[in-house]
């Protein structure tokens, strides 16, 4: 079925149930950024693929509201569907929910899926709307439509053991314990995959590229109870959640588990499924806090500090004979996007303790490198050619951490336009890994440097210019992010994250430039404690792109100090001709 033929199946299923207005997530009940398969509804129903979006679907009307990220891809992946694009961020767009109080009459009723749904969500639409005398419900209408969803998989659960999370499960929810004291609370839902994850040194791979698994946790004071799919255990998980004193239920019995609380003081993150404070909000004191593990996952232990300096070496060893091969065999052999990608997995599977990706590799050639998250398919994915420039954007999973590295370089000519916008978005890169900050900074803070180099030139970028990276986690974590956007949080040292500033000139090129960083404590002095970022990731910047003339002396520096390390940790990994190729790419500029 087409898009337009689903949405009007969903338009059929609205009419039947008196729904004037369906809105479709992009979630699933972990409120997680990637979905399993089952529930992509949105990307189902829709066409549109990108992480970030949701769409709105009225008798006559659609719209899709989606970021900056993804201006450029959802036009082509909408086209035919009879959804409209609503570009969020930008001036003129309109409020989601003042769209919808536009085109209904008062008495118009709205449907969400609850188990989809956030709980902050839920309370934005149920309070503009009821002021507006529209209603509110709660009904999974796509179950109805959606007839042939995946079905969820099997996939083993295991143990993370100690030697790579450097903390053990009872100190853990030791730690979250003292937190809900501290707000009061008797109870803590933990729905998040990741900090389900965390908190039990559990992994899976319920989810593609995340090592995850569906699950709920439910903590009180006294008890710690791992709603899943009990089968999907090994041995070892069996024994480590035996050993933790966490008792292990049916995932399907959470939400009745829920309901039979009575006079108790629940934490819960609003960002956590709707349904989860329905089935908790009689006889019960909810307290809306964060989760308290997402905020100690964000700060990486020494052990796992450690982890990222393992995987970086092999991370760059991967990534330098894979350039390598790159560039000596383009021009030479039939390429394709598709293909480039999928020989750059097999250069990173060469590694020990390599799981998989850690996101869908983006491989852009020329004008393709513009479309900020874009995904190469196996049919029709641009064939790549030794001419203009190319974007790669890719991650690994290994066992003591994960990576996430961009690099934008040239495979043949390119205008001295491109060696400039690329100069200018790698002197952003720089500026921001030279900071140096108080402790209270928060990630608003820093995002200018990043940008200055481009907004000198009048120039920007539509996405944040950094994100936190878990540890054999999902590659994009929270709570810290270094954006335009207030965030609150503060960063803190011990905080993993990408520095990735870019440009995009939508039908020529794009730019992206990225490391990972960690934040380290500089000094204390009398006005405060200080920090600063070390450079984890390993791989050479492409001289031949940078303009060394547009650079500062300090900025020369940065860069020749960098390829000196990346020398010094990579060089004894590598030999033959990608090592000698290899060399020239880190001789002083």
């Amino acid at each position: 079925m087409t898009a337009k033929e689903k949405v009007a199946l969903l338009r059929t299923e609205m009419k039947k149930n008196n729904i004037d207005v369906f809105i479709v997530f992009s979630a699933d009940p972990h409120m997680g950024e990637y979905l399993p398969a089952e529930w992509q509804e949105r990307t189902w129903l829709t066409g549109f693929t990108g992480s970030a979006g949701f769409v709105v679907v009225t008798s006559d009307k659609a719209g899709l509201w989606t970021d900056g990220r993804y201006f450029t891809q959802a036009p082509k992946e909408l086209k035919g569907s009879g959804i409209d694009l609503f570009k969020d961020g930008i001036a003129g767009t309109p409020n989601y929910i003042d769209w919808i109080i536009s085109k209904t009459p008062e008495g118009a009723t709205i449907a969400v899926n609850g188990l989809a749904t956030s709980h902050a969500n839920w309370v934005d639409l149920n309070t503009k709307l009821t002021k507006h005398k529209r209603h509110l419900k709660d009904l999974p209408l796509l179950n109805n439509v959606w007839t042939r969803r995946p079905v969820p998989n099997k996939n083993r659960v295991f143990e993370h053991p100690m030697a790579y999370a450097g903390q053990s499960v009872t100190d853990k929810i030791a730690a979250i314990r003292e937190k809900m004291k501290a707000e009061g609370a008797t109870a803590h839902v933990v729905s998040s995959l990741d900090d389900v994850a965390w908190t039990l040194n559990l992994r899976g791979s319920d989810v593609e590229c995340n090592p995850v698994f569906m699950a709920y946790v439910l903590l009180t004071l006294e008890t710690c109870y791992l709603f899943v799919d009990v089968d999907k255990l090994d041995d070892d998980a069996i024994q480590l959640m035996k050993k933790s004193n966490v008792t292990l239920k049916p995932y399907d019995a959470f939400f009745d588990h829920l309901s039979n609380l009575k006079n108790t003081s629940i934490l819960i993150a609003p960002n956590s499924n709707q349904s989860i404070f329905e089935a908790v909000k009689t006889d019960n004191t909810i307290i809306e806090k964060p989760v308290p593990g997402n905020l100690m996952k964000a700060i990486k232990n020494e052990t796992e500090q450690k982890g990222f300096e393992t995987v970086m070496v092999r991370d760059g060893v991967a990534m330098v004979k894979f350039l390598h091969w790159l560039i000596h065999t383009v021009g030479k052999e039939d390429l394709d996007e598709y293909s480039i990608g999928k020989k750059l997995y097999g250069f990173r599977a060469e590694q020990k303790n390599f799981i998989g990706n850690s996101f869908g590799s983006i491989v852009g050639y020329k004008d393709n490198g513009a479309i900020m998250h874009y995904s190469a398919k196996s049919e029709g994915s641009a064939k790549v050619t030794n001419d203009g420039s190319i974007l790669i954007d890719s991650g690994g999973q290994y066992l003591e951490g994960t990576t996430d590295i961009t690099r934008t370089f040239a495979l043949g000519t390119v205008s001295d336009e491109f060696k400039k916008d690329a100069t200018t978005a790698l002197q952003g890169l720089i500026q921001l890994t030279l900071a140096r900050f108080p402790k209270g900074t928060k990630g608003v803070h820093l995002d200018a440097l990043a940008r200055m180099p481009l907004w000198k030139e009048g120039k920007d970028f539509n996405h944040g210019t950094g994100h936190g990276v878990g540890s054999f986690l999902n590659v994009h974590e929270g709570p810290q992010s270094i954006r335009k956007e207030l965030n609150p949080v503060e960063l803190e040292a011990g905080m993993v994250m990408s520095n990735e500033p870019g440009y995009y000139l939508e039908g020529k090129y794009g730019i992206r430039h990225e490391n990972l960083i960690l934040i380290k404590t500089w000094k204390t002095t009398e006005w405060n404690t200080f920090f600063e970022f070390e450079t984890l990731t390993l791989c050479p910047f492409f001289k031949s792109i940078i303009v060394k003339d547009m650079l500062s002396q300090e900025e020369i520096d940065w860069i020749n100090n960098y390829h000196r390390m990346v020398s010094e940790k990579l060089g004894p990994h590598l030999n033959g001709e990608v090592k000698t190729w290899f060399e020239s790419l880190v001789t002083p500029l």
